[in-house]
């Protein structure tokens, strides 16, 4: 453009008639017609002795002196769409361009969306919810994703009370009061229907109790996790030594493995609490709670044992 500008300029100045320099204004405005002060306008070298200018308050700008020929104009101002104009000038031309609408630059806005730990886990225990052994048996307090996020105290709840409200918690119990009703364990219940129901409300109520204590009051007080995190790799012995050691040490909500207090206080707390479920003449006595007590930590290396190396295969999602 600046090669085709000077040539039309010695072309024309070779008759000196028509080698007169001109000048260009006009006013830069927006789509309502507002002016937009401090636009800055621009021509290409050499066509006129100043290069830039600003629009003034009242959006005018103008150029003098400007050589004759092709020109090009551009316009920008913050918040603007850029804009050019072309034309050609004629010598001695003071030519007004009248109003140059800019228009308003497009908005983009970039919107980064990052779910919170709390959703994130809110995802994983959502799936969790739908492990189940064999199909039937909730198997939710065990984890496949050694990066699961820690959970929130609501949502160790969620686990738990969906574990003690599915109809399988209901139907085991159903069989455990059937065998200590056939064996006449805690004779102070009687026999009978009546028997039978109160066989069925005291086991119910250690499971309630236990499993609460466990799985959320005591994991809040010691920010721990109550899920098994399933290893599934190294050796048969690494992963044996692993499942035994989980009855003692868990994750904890800062996500490092610590001393599992809240486990092991449950298995004693829980014994003493359901004492308190049974006649006088059938409770437990402290050596026996204690013993219960290792009887359960023992239990509980025996299931996570099971998670490792046999639990995932019979587990099904329901989707």
């Amino acid at each position: 453009m600046k090669a085709a500008s000077l040539a039309l300029f010695l072309l024309t100045c070779a008759l000196p008639a028509v080698c007169q320099p001109g000048s260009i204004s006009g006013i830069v405005v927006d789509a309502s017609g507002a002016s937009v002060a401090g636009a800055l306008v621009k021509v290409p070298d050499g066509l006129a002795p100043a290069t830039e200018t600003r629009a003034a308050e009242d959006g005018r700008f103008s150029f003098a002196s400007v050589n004759p020929g092709s020109y090009r104009l551009s316009f920008t101002a913050d918040g603007f769409e850029a804009k050019t104009l072309t034309g050609d000038l004629r010598a001695g031309e003071a030519l007004d361009l009248g109003r140059i609408v800019l228009s308003v630059a497009a908005l983009t806005t970039d919107v980064n969306v990052t779910q919170t730990q709390a959703e994130i886990a809110q995802t994983q225990i959502r799936q969790a919810e739908t492990q189940r052994l064999i199909g039937a048996v909730p198997n939710f307090f065990v984890s496949y994703d050694s990066d699961a996020v820690p959970l929130t105290t609501k949502q160790k709840f969620e686990l738990t009370w969906k574990t003690f409200l599915d109809p399988s918690a209901f139907a085991i119990t159903g069989i455990i009061a059937g065998v200590q009703q056939a064996e006449n364990s805690h004779k102070g219940f009687g026999q009978g229907g009546r028997g039978y129901a109160k066989r069925y409300g005291a086991s119910y109520a250690d499971f309630v109790t236990q499993t609460l204590l466990e799985r959320v009051a005591l994991p809040a007080v010691f920010r721990q996790d109550p899920r098994y995190f399933y290893k599934g790799t190294g050796s048969v012995g690494s992963r044996f030594r692993y499942a035994v050691s989980r009855s003692v040490i868990c994750r904890g909500d800062n996500g490092k493995e610590q001393f599992c207090y809240s486990r092991l206080i449950s298995q004693f707390g829980g014994g003493a609490l359901t004492n308190l479920y049974y006649p006088a003449s059938d409770r437990d006595s402290a050596g026996t709670v204690v013993q219960n007590a290792a009887i359960g930590i023992g239990a509980e290396a025996l299931a996570n044992l099971f998670q490792e190396f046999a639990a995932k295969k019979i587990t099904r999602r329901k989707h």
